[in-house]
């Protein structure tokens, strides 16, 4: 309508609503074919997938939400977790920061939602606020109550959808390498926060081919430095 006024671009929007022109917002199979996530049908913004969780976790907010600056790792300060699980019913929680591949690793006593919840939100006051903007989890239900750790740190929770772990990536490649410490069917429950610790460091020390082979410790000092 306005191919002269660079003032009145046409929105991302604009351009949604125009390619979902069949009923009910189904596409043509020819256009789904050149979209970057090719759902043929569109969800809203603030869309709950209804899955066996829908129900459990309220008012979760999609990955595909989440800052650009997080999905291209341009910014410090986006992490990963999941649970890491033992045997007698012990798990940890493992974090991953986004851009510099730096692991935390978190002793929690029980895998209920109050329980995980309340240990990262202590972990999460350890780091300063620039390094700590957002957390992306899988949709397992330890992580019901993320509102409450919203509400406690200021860090928006984002969930990666129903059955795609590998959404989160520099998690899922983090727990592997766990499993060098901690094998399947350990128990979990007698390994001390300080031990963790020390794992952690381990990991954070390895020089690593997808950072220059500079390690994840040089990276998130350098990250702290930045911030003076």
């Amino acid at each position: 309508m306005h191919p002269d006024d660079t003032s009145r671009p046409v929105s991302h929007e604009t351009i949604y609503r125009t390619l979902y022109i069949q009923s009910r917002g189904a596409l043509k199979k020819e256009l789904l074919a050149h979209l970057r996530r090719t759902r043929a049908m569109r969800r809203s913004r603030h869309h709950t997938q209804k899955t066996g969780d829908h129900g459990r976790i309220k008012d979760t907010v999609s990955i595909s939400e989440r800052p650009a600056g997080a999905e291209d790792r341009a910014v410090p300060g986006h992490w990963e977790g999941d649970l890491v699980f033992g045997n007698k019913d012990s798990q940890i929680a493992t974090l991953v920061e986004r851009q510099t591949r730096y692991v935390m690793l978190v002793k929690v006593a029980n895998k209920d939602s109050t329980t995980v919840v309340n240990a990262l939100i202590k972990n999460a006051r350890r780091l300063p606020k620039q390094l700590y903007r957002s957390l992306t989890w899988d949709r397992g239900s330890e992580m019901a109550k993320h509102r409450d750790f919203t509400l406690a740190t200021d860090i928006q929770v984002y969930f990666c959808d129903p059955h795609k772990p590998w959404q989160r990536g520099s998690n899922e490649n983090t727990n592997r390498l766990l499993r060098q410490y901690f094998p399947k069917g350990m128990d979990l429950s007698n390994v001390s926060q300080a031990k963790l610790d020390a794992v952690a460091r381990k990991l954070n020390e390895r020089p690593r081919k997808t950072l220059s082979y500079e390690t994840p410790a040089e990276r998130y000092r350098q990250c702290v430095a930045s911030i003076g």
